[in-house]
């Protein structure tokens, strides 16, 4: 990601859609494990604020603390690339753990009948 702004609004759009998904299941599958659903979209959500949150950090050197601004661009660009690259790693362990939680609440007849859906 380039930015803050754009890794936020990433990070809202996977976990908005992720949402999506969950609570159509919720509502339209039968025998769906509403609990375990619930739980899946609560881990998304946390996932989204805390990736959110933890963008939120700023460099912690100014420009004096090295030699030319070309130095300290460098040394800035390094630093947000690493931070935004364990982010995302974090971010999308935990919503990987949240959709394996979310598959097991899908009963099997509905992902049969999505799998012949989406063949077609």
């Amino acid at each position: 990601m380039s930015n803050k702004r754009e890794f936020k609004k990433y990070v809202e759009a996977v976990g908005a859609s992720a949402c999506e998904t969950m609570m159509s299941a919720y509502y339209n599958v039968e025998s769906v494990d509403k609990a375990e659903v619930e739980k899946a979209m609560g881990m998304v959500l946390g996932a989204v604020g805390v990736a959110r949150a933890n963008s939120n950090v700023s460099f912690d050197k100014g420009p004096k603390a090295f030699e030319n601004h070309a130095e300290y661009a460098k040394a800035k660009q390094a630093f947000f690339k690493k931070l935004f690259a364990k982010i995302s790693e974090d971010f999308m362990a935990e919503l990987e753990a949240a959709l394996k939680i979310f598959n097991a609440a899908v009963p099997q007849v509905a992902k049969d009948v999505n799998k012949r859906v989406s063949a077609e």
